[in-house]
């Protein structure tokens, strides 16, 4: 009994996607973090925290349910809750809703009305523009999708500067250009499965060569991008270099794919490469950021 207790609990913190939930809150960290200059307003940054984990939670929710017919067609995904048919997606929608609602609430009275507004964008375009219309129609679905993605650092910036500045765009544009190569890594290693199940992304509709030089031009402005976060002295000069350094790795690593035999183990390393370079850059930005003068 216990156990099967465990298993439903299980499958609705599942719902949620913790492992995006955790690189997306490392990522409103960072962004609270660098706002703040060392000097700290813990309960903002705790309410901040809270009201983004929920938001992002339930467009994760929300997202499972709309996509429960399409999951039962991949591999990767036909096991989760809702295609298997262990929880009632009427349920699930429910569930999704009050997590976006009290998250939103959260962010509007106890952090401050810019980042409930930022909340509200992320959920609609993460829910209605990329879920309900892109994902199902367009290669564009993931390069959209982004602007949901690049939300949390900008909410976590705004919650202490209470104003959308310089700092903010460039926090935005730092998860924005991030997100497509990650995602296309994976895409390329499934790419069957996205075909099966009908969703037209980039290597099903033009083809892997073509996803692997569309990657290109996000990953190389990762380099002027942590180049303007120094310049608007929002860090030192180890951020500087090191940022530098990864995303011309990471780079490297991209071209590479061109002359790579096994396509799909290039493609697993590139994804590693992702989730490992966004946490990195984060966790480094946070050290090196400049304190108050």
């Amino acid at each position: 009994m216990e156990r099967e207790a465990f298993c439903v609990w299980k499958d609705w913190i599942e719902l949620t996607k913790p492992g995006l939930l955790r690189l997306n809150v490392v990522a409103a960290f960072g962004g609270f973090w660098v706002a703040s200059k060392w000097s700290f307003d813990w309960w903002k940054l705790l309410f901040m925290l809270i009201g983004t984990t929920l938001v992002m939670a339930s467009a994760c929710v929300i997202n499972n349910y709309w996509d429960r017919e399409l999951d039962k067609k991949m591999t990767r995904t036909q096991e989760r809750a809702l295609p298997s048919g262990r929880l009632n997606p009427g349920a699930v929608l429910t569930y999704g809703i009050v997590l976006g609602v009290v998250g939103v609430t959260v962010l509007f009275t106890l952090v401050n009305t810019i980042c409930g507004i930022l909340g509200l964008i992320g959920l609609f375009t993460y829910i209605v523009i990329y879920t309900m219309w892109l994902k199902r129609t367009s290669t564009w679905s993931t390069s959209i999708g982004g602007i949901s993605g690049a939300m949390p650092p900008v909410i976590g910036y705004c919650a202490v500067t209470e104003t959308v500045d310089a700092g903010a765009w460039i926090l935005f544009a730092w998860l924005f250009l991030w997100q497509p190569a990650h995602f296309w890594s994976l895409a390329i290693r499934r790419v069957e499965e996205y075909r099966a199940a009908g969703f037209p992304l980039l290597p099903v509709v033009k083809g892997i060569e073509r996803t692997k030089l569309q990657m290109i031009p996000y990953i190389a402005l990762l380099i002027p991008t942590g180049i303007l976060l120094y310049t608007y002295d929002h860090v030192g000069y180890v951020f500087l270099i090191l940022s530098t350094l990864l995303s011309a790795g990471w780079l490297v690593q991209t071209l590479m794919g061109f002359r790579a035999r096994n396509v799909d183990k290039w493609a697993k390393i590139n994804f590693l490469i992702s989730v490992n370079y966004l946490m990195i850059i984060f966790i480094v930005m946070m050290a090196d950021t400049t304190h108050v003068s």
